[in-house]
């Protein structure tokens, strides 16, 4: 019983020692400082691997094995060239021109469309093939499908947004295997080739148009060149249509300019004038007093 007393009064008088000693208290503070600031990181550390867990997309496409459903990527329109709406590219023949109002006579009056005893200038090209046959026509370039419209006069319809603004029309086509809404690439068939009671004259044929803004434009100023070039050139155009207002502002300003000068010049003769009459009642008057 004794030596455990002791022992007791000897670890009690320990205890006390190591606490009188001036570097047991802060020692205490920085040690359960570090266990606390460690346990808080640890719990944050344990939440937001929690979270991560809970948020990951386990079926993403990046997961090995997964079916990926998810339609191509689009082409890039911007790199594709117009390309003559024909399979065959060895067999179209042109039936009959875009009307150009820049071109010579003979190639107008070639390229009016006789209908209902009228002549009406042709807003495409009217392209066949050597047999006289039907053929596949097909996509001058990727776009969306926008209009598929039955339609007797013109022998139904196709149209394909490529940009904003910027189309292509099919006409004269049957046997049609799109619908609006569909994505269509570079090349695909869209129908086959037929006829129209507005050209006649022209068989079997796809009269082929590309409109900017509702405007028809040659389609042979843009074929095997990009989309980018018929942008360019709305550009050009835009660029010189402020030109030749800016020139017709500045012709305006130099007119009034001559009318204001040709105006001052007038009020100051009138002026000189008015000076001499002046002059010329007074020296009248001073020889009459005279007299």
């Amino acid at each position: 019983m004794r030596e455990e007393e002791k022992k007791r009064s000897s670890q009690g008088s320990s205890f006390k020692r190591f606490f009188k000693k001036r570097w047991a208290f802060p020692a205490i503070y920085i040690a359960s400082a570090a266990i606390i600031l460690s346990a808080v990181l640890w719990y944050q550390n344990s939440s937001d691997s929690a979270t991560d867990q809970g948020n990951y997309d386990y079926e993403a496409t990046d997961v090995p094995g997964k079916n990926i459903n998810e339609p191509a990527i689009e082409v890039n329109r911007q790199m594709e060239n117009f390309i003559m709406p024909v399979k065959d590219a060895d067999s179209p023949v042109i039936q009959r021109h875009f009307y150009d109002k820049n071109a010579k006579s003979e190639e107008q009056e070639a390229a009016l469309v006789f209908y209902n005893n009228g002549y009406h200038p042709n807003t495409g090209i009217d392209i066949g093939i050597k047999s006289g046959e039907t053929f596949d026509v097909i996509a001058a370039l990727s776009g969306t499908v926008t209009k598929v419209a039955e339609d007797v006069l013109l022998g139904n319809v196709i149209e394909i947004e490529h940009d904003k603004g910027i189309v292509t029309q099919y006409q004269s086509v049957t046997e049609i295997n799109v619908e609006v809404g569909d994505q269509v690439k570079q090349g695909q068939v869209l129908a086959k080739a037929g006829v129209s009671q507005l050209d006649e004259e022209s068989a079997v044929h796809v009269h082929f148009e590309i409109r900017k803004d509702g405007v028809a434009v040659n389609p042979h100023d843009y074929f095997q060149k990009p989309l980018s070039s018929l942008q360019e050139d709305e550009s050009a155009e835009n660029t010189k249509a402020a030109d030749e207002e800016e020139a017709v502002e500045d012709e305006a300003s130099e007119d009034e300019a001559i009318d204001t000068d040709k105006s001052t010049d007038e009020d100051e003769a009138t002026d000189d004038e008015k000076d001499q009459t002046d002059d010329e009642t007074k020296q009248d008057t001073t020889e009459s007093k005279d007299a």
